[in-house]
């Protein structure tokens, strides 16, 4: 088997039309495709980064909370490469969103942040240069 890279990421929100503002306008991911499933009740919302890796954004009526802090086994967060972090960073905070204070990656050099969702997903900016590096941190 080779991997060729990251398909999509899935996430499982409370509030359907609170996470797709975020997403979409808060953080500026681009619709590809949006359907309502009537038989589960449930919202599918295809976006796009900049990069290509799609987020898959659901909905499902009582889905039960995922502990987040302190650190849980499993996905540890969603990371997004920017090329300049404290534009990121002032563009969040002008949306309200809370960020955490600036952080260096002690082993690259790079400066990185974290905020969360409106789920309180972890979400990380990690600057690189390019906006791409596939060196983002595994933090």
């Amino acid at each position: 088997m080779k991997i060729k890279g990251i398909h999509h990421i899935a996430i499982i929100c409370s509030d359907y039309a609170r996470s797709k503002t975020f997403y979409t306008e808060t953080l500026g991911l681009s619709v590809i495709d949006e359907h309502y499933r009537a038989a589960r009740d449930s919202y599918k919302l295809d976006l796009r980064a900049p990069d290509g890796v799609q987020v898959e954004l659901f909905s499902f009526p009582d889905a039960p909370l995922r502990p987040s802090y302190p650190e849980a086994r499993g996905l540890r967060h969603l990371a997004f490469a920017v090329e300049q972090i404290g534009d990121a960073i002032a563009s969040l905070q002008a949306r309200g969103v809370r960020v955490e204070p600036l952080r260096v990656d002690e082993y690259t050099g790079r400066r990185f942040c974290f905020f969360s969702d409106p789920d309180g997903l972890p979400i990380e900016l990690y600057e690189s240069p390019s906006g791409s590096d596939q060196d983002a941190s595994a933090l």
